[in-house]
């Protein structure tokens, strides 16, 4: 490829790539499209594969987006940082829509190639444990199916480390409120993030007098807006799941639709739900 830029104002449609960079070049697209490797010959396991494959990447995007979100608040761009949480809040909109791509598979189709899953199972995605450990539900024994792979398991580790992306939004609502940080809880490193009542306080705070505190009660009611997608995807996967397989065991060990179930009732940021009884 030579380094003259192409001017498609003067050159029109393109027609030649012997020295140029075409779409599929740019998105690499080969590894892409030859990464569905079946293991079967059931024609429902290509669906199946790429709905979970495109997950994966659309969780690669949340993740980018979240990591920014994070360096985007505590550098005090709440502007950025607003614009971030809308788009992985569209993101979450889009996996609860490939659900329903997903259920056109009927149970006799998944039997045809269940087993061929051998162990693996979703519940076995770092990257959806990254997505909970950067929002504050932080389970260290979760990172024990990723033990055989250093990488995403230095990626679980860095992450408990350091503040979630929740510890990060109440820092800011009580330096914010306060005018200081003298008062900000601890975060919660290495667990899941409980109901605190001095957080709860403060957002009261800023729900009993919206027009002084808009910035906050903006940033309060994006994070539900969060909340509610992400508990419609895991409503979706359960129900979706129960739909396929019953109340089997996954793949993977776990209780299937059990386990799932008591997934939905899981709180990210618990405050912001309690609050509302008090208002």
């Amino acid at each position: 490829m030579n380094g003259k830029p192409y001017n498609p104002a003067k050159g029109g449609a393109k027609m030649d790539f012997k020295d140029a960079m075409s779409y599929g070049d740019y998105l690499t697209l080969d590894p892409i499209l030859t990464a569905q490797n079946p293991k079967s010959d059931a024609h429902d396991e290509m669906l199946f594969i790429i709905q979970h494959q495109t997950s994966e990447l659309w969780m690669k995007l949340i993740l980018h987006e979240l990591s920014a979100a994070r360096e985007a608040l505590k550098s005090a761009d709440t502007a950025m940082m607003f614009k971030m949480l809308a788009r992985v809040i569209r993101i979450f909109e889009q996996m609860n829509n490939q659900w329903d791509v997903l259920r056109t598979m009927t149970p006799a189709d998944y039997t045809r190639f269940r087993d061929d899953l051998g162990p693996s199972s979703g519940f076995q995605s770092h990257q959806y444990r990254l997505i909970e450990f950067f929002l504050g539900n932080r389970n260290p024994n979760m990172m024990k199916p990723h033990a055989h792979v250093p990488e995403a398991h230095a990626q679980l580790a860095g992450e408990l480390a350091r503040p979630s992306f929740y510890d990060e939004v109440i820092r800011h609502l009580f330096h914010t409120l306060d005018g200081h940080g003298e008062h900000v809880p601890e975060p919660q490193l290495d667990k899941p993030h409980t109901a605190d009542p001095d957080v709860q306080a403060r957002w009261k705070v800023v729900y009993e007098d919206i027009e002084t505190h808009w910035g906050l009660y903006e940033l309060a009611e994006k994070l539900v807006d969060l909340e509610d997608y992400f508990r419609r995807w895991r409503f979706n996967h359960v129900t979706t799941v129960e739909r396929v397989i019953g109340f089997k065991r996954g793949t993977g060990g776990t209780a299937g639709v059990s386990y799932l179930r008591k997934m939905l009732d899981i709180e990210l940021f618990p405050e912001l739900w309690r609050l509302r009884g008090e208002l």
